[in-house]
C-alpha cells in the first residue's frame, strides 16, 4: 500500500510544506509525535477542545496527547493541550476562548477563573493567522470529522461540571456562635460536622438535626452544652445551658431573677467548663418577735441573716422557733424566743440494794437483816431555762456520785414448819385475828408497839424465836408462834379477844 501524503508539523510557527511521511500507530508521526489529524488544515466557527482521557473527582493526570483535569476540592485545573482551543466553564456554562490564547482554568469553590500565560499570549496572534491560512485550505469532509469528537468533548464536560457544580453546596456553619461560610459535598448535617472535625455530645444542641439533608444555603448551627452547679433557693442541682452568658443561662432555665441575689454578674460568660451558681430569689418572710409581727421581703442565705434584716437583734441565749442557720422559705413565719438560763445543783439519794442468803435454822418465810442498807448520795446539775417568760421543765447536765451506797444483808430462813403445836390446834385462831387485827397479817396498831395478826409486841416475838418484826412474817408463822405463846402462858396475852379461841 503506498504511503499517503500528509502535511508536515512545524512545532515552531514555520510554514508547512507536503510531504511524504510514515503514520506510526494511532496517527502519530515518528518526527513530530503529533496527532496525524492536526496537520490537517481547517477553520472551525466555534472553537472546540479534545476529549480528555481522564477526568476525576481527585486530582489526576489525562494521557499524554490530552489536556490535564484535576478537580482538587474547589481548586480544579484544566492544562490545555498545546495549540487547541479551550472550553472555559464560567459558572457552570462552558464558553469557548479564542484559539490564540492558552489558559489555565481554575474552578475556585464553583466559580472559573481564566489565568493568560502572558508570555505565550504575545506570540499567540503571528499563530493564529497562520494557522487560519491553513485552516481556510481545508476539505470539508475533515472538518467534519474534527468537529464531531470536539463537540462530544465540550457536551461531557458541560455536563460533568454541571453536576461538579450541583453538588458543591455553599452552607454557614456556626460553632457556638461563630459562624462561618464554606463549601462542601456533604449529603447530611452528621457528614458536615465530621468533615469539618466539630464534636456533638448528648448536652450539645444541633439544628437542623444530625440527619437532615444539606442543601446550598442552608444554615447549620451547633451550640455546646455547659454544666452549672446551680444552688436555687438553697437545694442544689445540675444543669446543662447552651448558653454563653449567666444571663442566658437563666432565661434558658426559667429561673426569676428580678431582686434575686447572683454569685456571679449576668453578663458573665460561661465557658465550656461550666460554673458554679448561687441564686436567691426574693422571698417574703414574717417575723414574730417581744409582740411585734414584721413581714419582709429578703434573699437572706439564712433565717437569721432574714431577722437581722428585720431589726431585730439576738442576745445570749436567744434564738429562734426554727434553726437559725436554716434557708428561709417564702410565706415562712419565724418566732423570736427571748431566753433566760440559770443552773442549778441539787443532791439526790441514791438507793440501796439488798442481798439475801439462804439460813437453814431459820424457818420458810422467816429473814433477818443482818446489816441495814444505807442510801449513796449523788449531786446533779440542772439547767434551768425560761423562753418568753415560761419556765420550761429542768433539764440534767451532769451527775456526780458524792456517796456510795451500802447493801443491805438479810438472811432467809429454809428449815420447814412444824405442821401443829400440841394442845393448841383444836382452838380458834381465824376467830382470834378477827377480833385483834381484823384478818390482816401486816397489821399494825396506833402507837406501832404491836403488830401482826395476833399483834405480838417485837419482844415477844422474838422470844417466841421470829425475827425481825411480826407484822412482816408470813400469815402461817405468826399463828405458829401465837400457838406456842398459847401452851406457855394461856388466852393471857389477849385478854380482850382471848374468848374468841373457845368459840
Amino acid at each position: 500500500m503506498s504511503k499517503p501524503q500528509f502535511e508536515t508539523y512545524d512545532p515552531h510557527g514555520h510554514d508547512a510544506s507536503v510531504h511524504t511521511a510514515e503514520t506510526l500507530p494511532y496517527g502519530v508521526y515518528r518526527d513530530t509525535y503529533r496527532p496525524a489529524y492536526e496537520a490537517e488544515a481547517y477553520f472551525v466557527t466555534e472553537p472546540a477542545m479534545p476529549l480528555p482521557r481522564q477526568v476525576t473527582g481527585v486530582p489526576g493526570v489525562a494521557a499524554p496527547d490530552a489536556e490535564t483535569v484535576i478537580l482538587d476540592r474547589g481548586e480544579p485545573t484544566v492544562a490545555p493541550h498545546r495549540g487547541e482551543p479551550t472550553v472555559v466553564l464560567d459558572r457552570g456554562e462552558p464558553s469557548a476562548l479564542p484559539e490564540s490564547l492558552e489558559p489555565t482554568v481554575v474552578l475556585d469553590r464553583g466559580e472559573p477563573t481564566v489565568v493568560l500565560d502572558s508570555a505565550r499570549a504575545a506570540a499567540a496572534g503571528g499563530r493564529a493567522a497562520r494557522r487560519h491560512r491553513a485552516r481556510s485550505a481545508e476539505r470539508p469532509e475533515s472538518a467534519v470529522r474534527r468537529l464531531l469528537p470536539q463537540a462530544l468533548v465540550v457536551a461531557f464536560l458541560a455536563g460533568g461540571t454541571t453536576a461538579f457544580v450541583a453538588n458543591d453546596k455553599a452552607v454557614q456553619l456556626s460553632v457556638d456562635g461563630r459562624p462561618r461560610t464554606l463549601h462542601t459535598f456533604a449529603g447530611d448535617v452528621s457528614e458536615l460536622l465530621a468533615e469539618e472535625g466539630v464534636r456533638v455530645g448528648e448536652h450539645d444542641m444541633v439544628a437542623p438535626s444530625r440527619d437532615a439533608r444539606l442543601v446550598s444555603g442552608d444554615e447549620v448551627s451547633v451550640r455546646y452544652g455547659r454544666p452549672v452547679r446551680l444552688t436555687l433557693d438553697g437545694e442544689q442541682r445540675e444543669v446543662w445551658t447552651t448558653a454563653h452568658t449567666v444571663d442566658g443561662a437563666l432565661r434558658e432555665m426559667g429561673v426569676r431573677a428580678e431582686g434575686a441575689y447572683l454569685s456571679a454578674s449576668r453578663s458573665r460568660g460561661i465557658g465550656r467548663a461550666g460554673l458554679a451558681l448561687d441564686v436567691r430569689t426574693e422571698r417574703a418572710v414574717t417575723i414574730m418577735a417581744d409582740g411585734r409581727t414584721r413581714t419582709i421581703r429578703t434573699n437572706a442565705a439564712t433565717v437569721r441573716e432574714a431577722v437581722e434584716e428585720a431589726g431585730i437583734t439576738l442576745h445570749g441565749q436567744d434564738t429562734t422557733s426554727v434553726p437559725p442557720d436554716s434557708f428561709p422559705r417564702d410565706g415562712q413565719t419565724v418566732t423570736v424566743l427571748r431566753v433566760i438560763g440559770s443552773r442549778e445543783i441539787r443532791e439526790e439519794p441514791i438507793p440501796f440494794g439488798v442481798r439475801r442468803t439462804a439460813d437453814p435454822t431459820l424457818f420458810k418465810g422467816t429473814e433477818v437483816v443482818d446489816r441495814p442498807g444505807r442510801p449513796g448520795l449523788r449531786r446533779v446539775t440542772y439547767y434551768l431555762r425560761t423562753v418568753n417568760g415560761v419556765r420550761e421543765k429542768p433539764r440534767r447536765e451532769t451527775s456526780e456520785v458524792v456517796r456510795a451506797p451500802r447493801k443491805q444483808l438479810v438472811r432467809v430462813g429454809t428449815k420447814p414448819r412444824p405442821h401443829s403445836v400440841q394442845g393448841a390446834e383444836h382452838l380458834d385462831w381465824r376467830g382470834l385475828a378477827a377480833c385483834e387485827s381484823g384478818g390482816r397479817p401486816d397489821a399494825v396498831d396506833p402507837s406501832g408497839t404491836y403488830g401482826g395478826l395476833y399483834q405480838f409486841d417485837t419482844r415477844t416475838w422474838q422470844s417466841l424465836g421470829g425475827s425481825g418484826r411480826p407484822q412482816d412474817a408470813p400469815a402461817e408463822e405468826q399463828t405458829f408462834r401465837a400457838k406456842k405463846l398459847y401452851v406457855r402462858r394461856g388466852a393471857t396475852p389477849w385478854p380482850h379477844c382471848g374468848a374468841r379461841l373457845r368459840g
